[in-house]
């Protein structure tokens, strides 16, 4: 269950590649992306 959770997350460009330099807003991004999935 954990394993496809991330997954799923992979498939957001940005999370995949990391855009970003912070890690507080690479933390809310992926709290984003796992909003949407649920």
């Amino acid at each position: 269950m954990i394993e496809r959770f991330f997954n799923k997350i992979k498939q957001c460009r940005r999370v995949a590649t990391r855009y970003d330099k912070l890690a507080a807003n690479y933390l809310a991004f992926v709290k984003l992306a796992s909003i949407r999935i649920w």
